[in-house]
């Protein structure tokens, strides 16, 4: 995908960008392949790879949303947190990402791409929500997690009436399947399912709303959450 069919795929979405976020996505793409040359922050490397696999797959799922803060999980080298903040600058987005030389990469991202209302923040997600509970209009992952640990790790932060998005693959419906518990157990109703074909393959996009306060025992500590999952009674226990 070139840029122009990048900014036409957004257009035709009804996202039109300026020459300077243009500008912006370019020097997000140079700083990614520059710093993947010293740490492991993405195997797609071919710009033509990272305009659609990370910019386009990270920006449609939020097409047409109305919010004004939004929390992105394991954001790793930026996505989808950073692609959203750059198409929708008054969203105050804030990044969590435990592992210290990625959030490096993503302050450096920050400051050469003057990104204000942008909050990256060195945590693991369980240990993010000790003190964030229930304040975000919507929380985002992509590619961190099998859903029903995913939801753990992400309903306890939105706030009532809030949104939890899942950018999944074409395995989606299975994971889905398997996390009923863990709907149920975080208040959490699927409310919308996105299908986006990319030429990279197909994305399944999960919107589910959080109907209450999150239970205190949510999250667990990773330990827990990995070896008893919310799929079955052995996470009661």
């Amino acid at each position: 995908m070139t840029e122009q069919e990048f900014r036409t795929a957004c257009l035709d979405r009804g996202i039109k960008l300026s020459d300077d976020q243009m500008q912006q996505f370019r020097t997000y793409t140079d700083l990614l392949i520059e710093w993947n040359e010293k740490m492991n922050l993405t195997a797609i490397t071919e710009p033509s790879q990272i305009w659609e696999k990370h910019f386009l797959d990270s920006i449609l799922p939020f097409a047409d949303m109305d919010i004004r803060t939004l929390a992105d999980i394991g954001t790793g080298a930026g996505f989808p947190g950073i692609p959203v903040k750059i198409t929708w600058p008054d969203i105050q987005v804030t990044l969590v990402e435990p592992l210290k030389k990625r959030c490096r990469f993503l302050e450096a991202v920050k400051d050469s791409l003057q990104l204000q209302g942008l909050e990256i923040v060195p945590e693991r997600a369980e240990e993010f929500a000790a003190d964030h509970r229930d304040c975000f209009d919507a929380v985002c992952s992509r590619a961190v997690a099998r859903l029903s640990i995913l939801l753990e790790l992400t309903a306890p932060l939105a706030r009532p009436g809030g949104l939890i998005i899942a950018l999944k693959g074409p395995g989606a419906q299975d994971e889905l399947a398997a996390a009923a518990p863990a709907l149920k157990a975080l208040h959490l109703k699927l409310i919308r399912e996105t299908d986006t074909s990319l030429e990279a393959g197909n994305r399944v996009n999960l919107y589910f709303e959080k109907q209450g306060l999150s239970d205190r025992r949510y999250p667990r500590n990773f330990g827990q959450i990995k070896k008893h999952p919310l799929e079955d009674d052995a996470w009661q226990k």
